[in-house]
């Protein structure tokens, strides 16, 4: 009987199978596609998500395959910011990475650190009990585990069996994705894409690499089942229709379709079944944040869930994993839905959408928007206490090296400039780090393994009143 079970290999999936693994979860991972996804769905990873990947050591290979956009993160509804917005991060930047690449660079992730991946393996039935869950598969297959996590899309199978509510709005308008080769010249393609985009905000055109070019079209119509991607055809009728032309598009490596549709789970936990990513929340792709809510996601359940397997959780650190995500969750399909609307071409919209590119002049606005956005004003509810509790740490850099070099391994760190605290008898949960040079403005902070701060001050007997909050009992 495995730990934990997966259904779904998608970013989300992989990054929680690697956060499991981390602290030697048995993970199965089982991916319905027998050969990796190339539809590109996602085109980057903001901010915050970006973080993640320093924090666990897997940065410098996403750098490697991606293009760094400062500009990126100063836009909303694609409203560019006319000054440079001032982030609490040491990455300001987007990163331009296709999902398909994402996709491959976590899961190579997972199965390094011993993760099982069985692809061609589509889960069709589950059940549990006091013990744990049987999982039933398309071929007659049964396997067993402790814990089931569904990462398996806003279709979420396994969010459907349990019958969890999955409240919000259905889809009213679907947009066409292609990656093709053009027979028209690079300059024609940018001077009708720029002059369509300004009646039709849901337009793009541009290039994306090895002599291809990606488009994003408004459908003729919402498709009956959006599983089943667009065809060629589909896709230049679109084209012609907003552009006056095709372009010339043939050859193409990736067709896929995506919607408005909004819809939050009402619960993240049904008994010893969790859910993550798409399966617990869907929203309109405007800003980006659906892949990166989700990975987001992973990186709090992980070591909660690593812990209850484990036995040493304590108790309602499980449920926190709802209680700090579903609001965050709730805040971007709060986002989403403003920014479909400021695309919309109706007079009223573009009244709003011209009152805040105004707005956006003001440095406190253009900041708000763009936290949100980046996913790094997220402050956890951890009680009264100074501004800095409850929220990530940015990467700080220490006496010797920097802060989220000393993360790698998912651990709960305590970072000391006293030199006169302790984390006896959690030692083997919380590392603890003695710098007096650490550029922190507080004496020391205790960090979970997702890096929010869990605790501010210099007292020892205070620190022991936190430290079974988060870490369970002393050993």
């Amino acid at each position: 009987m495995f730990d934990v079970i997966i259904s779904g290999g998608g970013p989300t999936g992989m990054m929680l199978a690697s956060e499991l693994r981390l602290h030697d979860v048995d993970v199965l991972v089982l991916e319905r596609d027998a050969v990796p996804s190339t539809a590109v769905r996602s085109l980057g990873l903001h901010p915050r998500s970006i973080e993640i990947m320093d924090q666990r050591g897997l940065l410098e290979r996403f750098l490697a395959h991606g293009t760094q956009y400062p500009e990126g993160v100063g836009r909303f509804a694609g409203i560019a910011n006319p000054h440079p917005v001032h982030l609490d991060t040491a990455h300001a930047y987007v990163l331009g990475i296709p999902q398909p690449v994402t996709d491959r660079l976590l899961a190579e992730r997972a199965a390094e650190l011993g993760a099982e991946i069985r692809r061609g393996s589509e889960v069709t039935g589950i059940e549990q009990d006091d013990e744990g869950v049987g999982v039933e598969l398309a071929d007659g297959t049964r396997v067993r585990s402790r814990w089931l996590v569904g990462c398996d899309g806003g279709r979420s199978l396994v969010r459907r069996m349990l019958g969890i509510g999955f409240p919000g709005e259905p889809a009213k308008t679907e947009w066409l994705l292609g990656e093709v080769e053009v027979t028209a010249p690079a300059d024609e393609v940018a001077a009708v894409g720029e002059e369509v985009r300004k009646t039709h905000r849901g337009f793009g055109i541009g290039p994306a690499g090895d002599g291809l070019c990606r488009a994003v079209v408004p459908a003729a119509t919402v498709a009956e089942d959006r599983s089943v991607p667009p065809t060629l055809e589909e896709f230049r009728t679109q084209l012609v229709a907003y552009a006056g032309t095709d372009f010339g598009v043939h050859s193409p490596r990736s067709l896929t379709r995506f919607t408005d549709a909004t819809r939050l789970a009402e619960r993240y936990r049904a008994g010893r079944v969790l859910l993550a990513g798409d399966a617990a929340h869907v929203h309109p792709p405007l800003g980006g944040q659906g892949l990166n809510l989700g990975i987001q996601d992973a990186f709090n359940l992980g070591w909660k869930l690593a812990a209850t397997v484990d036995g040493w959780a304590p108790d309602g650190l499980l449920d926190s994993y709802f209680a700090e995500r579903h609001p965050v969750a709730d805040d971007v399909l709060t986002i989403t839905r403003a920014q479909s609307e400021l695309i919309s071409p109706d007079p009223g919209p573009q009244a709003v959408r011209r009152l805040l590119t105004e707005l956006m002049d003001f440095d406190d606005v253009s900041s708000f928007l763009a936290e949100k956005v980046a996913g790094i004003g997220i402050r956890y509810d951890f009680g009264d206490g100074p501004e800095l509790l409850g929220r990530r740490l940015r990467d700080l850099p220490l006496t010797r090296g920097r802060l989220y070099e000393l993360t790698h391994a998912g651990r709960g760190l305590l970072l000391d400039r006293t030199g006169g605290l302790s984390v006896a008898g959690w030692a083997d949960r919380v590392d603890y780090v003695v710098d007096a040079g650490a550029q922190l403005d507080a004496p020391a902070v205790l960090l979970r393994p997702d890096g929010h701060v869990a605790w501010i001050g210099d007292d020892q007997s205070d620190l022991l009143g936190h430290l079974p909050a988060w870490f369970g009992a002393a050993s």
